[in-house]
C-alpha cells in the first residue's frame, strides 16, 4: 500500500467509541484524540491515518440504508482523493448488513475498505476496541481490494458474515452456506463502485407455521423488492392459495422478490420439493446461499441503480464478487 496519503477512518459511532450517559452507553466524539492516546500509551505502530466523523453518530441499531448511502459517498469520496485504504469503525448489531450492502454497492472498489467495531468500549480493560481497531489498521496495508470486516483477529468478505453472539469477542464469522451460482462474466457499468445509488424501500419476509396472506401483503406493499426467508430448501405453505397468490400479485406489478433459505448453512434449490416449486411459480428468484444481509444488500444496490426489472432479475441470481460463489 502506497504511503503518498493516510489511510481515512470513517467514525459511525457504535459501541467502540461510546461513553457513559445517563442512560446508558452512548455516541461520543472526539475519537480521534482518544485514538491518539491509546497508540502513545501503548507504543503501537501504525500506518497514517485521518479520522472523518459521520454525523449524527449512531448507535448501529439506529442505522437505515440512508447511512449505507453516505458510508458509499464517504469512500468514494476518499478513494478518488488518492486515499490507499478505508476503516469503518460501526456498532456491531447491524455492522454485517452495513458490510454486506457495501460490499455489493461497491464490487469492484479498487482498494481494501475494512469494517470494524467492538463488543466493550474503547478504554474498556482487557477489551476488544483498540486491538480490533489497530489490528484493522495495520490488516489494511497487506488486505486485498474490497469490502471486508475485521473482527478478533480475523478477516471476512463483506457480504458472507452474519453476527452470531451478543458477548463474545469473536461476534462474527463467515456463514458455511452452499455457494454454486453462476458467475457474472462483466460488470455493468450501473453497479460499478462509483456510481450513485437510490434509495429503495425493501421488505423482509421469515415464513412461519400460519403466516396469513393478509400479513405478507402488508408488508409488500410500497416496496420495490423483498427477501423471503423460505424454510429449508426453499419451500413454503404451498397449500395456502391466499399467500401464494398474494406472492404472484406482488411479482407482477414489479416487485423482486428473492428467496433464500432460513437455516444457518441453508441455500435454496426451488426444484427439489414441489412446495418449492409453487413458490417459484409465484415469482421467487432463487437466491442460492446468499445470507439474510447480502440479500438485502444486493437488492439495495441493484434497484437502487435505476436498471430496469428484467436486468435487475436477471443480475440477482449471478453472483458478483463472491456473495453467491465459492
Amino acid at each position: 500500500m502506497s504511503a503518498a496519503q493516510p489511510i481515512t477512518i470513517l467514525y459511525t459511532g457504535g459501541t467502540i467509541g461510546m461513553q457513559p450517559s445517563a442512560d446508558g452507553l452512548a455516541p461520543a466524539g472526539g475519537f480521534a484524540e482518544r485514538i491518539r492516546a491509546a497508540q502513545q500509551e501503548q507504543g503501537v505502530a501504525l500506518p497514517v491515518w485521518q479520522l472523518h466523523e459521520l454525523t449524527p453518530l449512531l448507535d448501529s441499531a439506529n442505522m437505515t440504508p440512508t447511512q449505507w448511502l453516505t458510508l458509499h459517498a464517504a469512500v468514494i469520496e476518499a478513494v478518488n482523493a488518492g486515499c490507499p485504504g478505508v476503516l469503518v469503525l460501526h456498532g456491531t448489531d447491524t455492522l454485517a448488513y452495513s458490510a454486506a450492502a457495501l460490499r455489493l454497492l461497491m464490487p469492484d472498489v479498487p482498494v481494501p475498505v475494512l469494517i470494524t467495531g467492538a463488543m466493550l468500549p474503547a478504554g474498556t480493560p482487557a477489551g476488544d476496541a483498540w486491538p480490533n481497531l489497530f489490528g484493522a489498521l495495520n490488516a489494511l496495508e497487506s488486505a486485498e481490494a474490497g469490502v471486508q470486516v475485521f473482527f478478533n483477529g480475523q478477516l471476512m468478505h463483506g457480504a458472507r458474515v452474519s453476527k452470531r453472539s451478543s458477548t463474545r469477542f469473536d461476534a462474527f464469522a463467515p456463514v458455511a452456506r452452499p455457494r454454486a451460482a453462476e458467475a457474472l462474466n462483466e460488470l455493468p457499468a450501473a453497479l460499478s463502485w462509483q456510481q450513485p445509488r437510490d434509495e429503495v424501500a425493501l421488505g423482509l419476509i421469515s415464513l412461519y407455521p400460519g403466516i396469513s396472506a393478509e400479513v405478507v401483503s402488508a408488508q409488500l406493499n410500497n416496496v420495490k423488492g423483498a427477501v423471503i426467508e423460505c424454510y429449508g430448501s426453499g419451500t413454503g405453505p404451498a397449500d395456502n392459495q391466499a399467500l401464494l397468490q398474494t406472492l404472484h400479485s406482488a411479482h407482477r406489478r414489479g416487485v423482486l422478490l428473492v428467496g433464500i433459505s432460513q437455516c444457518v448453512e441453508g441455500a435454496v434449490n426451488f426444484g427439489t420439493y414441489a412446495a418449492g416449486s409453487a413458490l417459484a411459480a409465484c415469482g421467487l428468484i432463487n437466491g442460492g446461499g446468499m445470507t439474510r444481509e447480502a440479500a438485502l444488500g444486493k437488492l439495495f444496490s441493484l434497484l437502487g441503480s435505476r436498471l430496469n426489472h428484467k436486468e435487475c432479475a436477471a443480475l440477482v441470481a449471478l453472483d458478483w464478487c463472491g456473495e453467491m460463489r465459492d
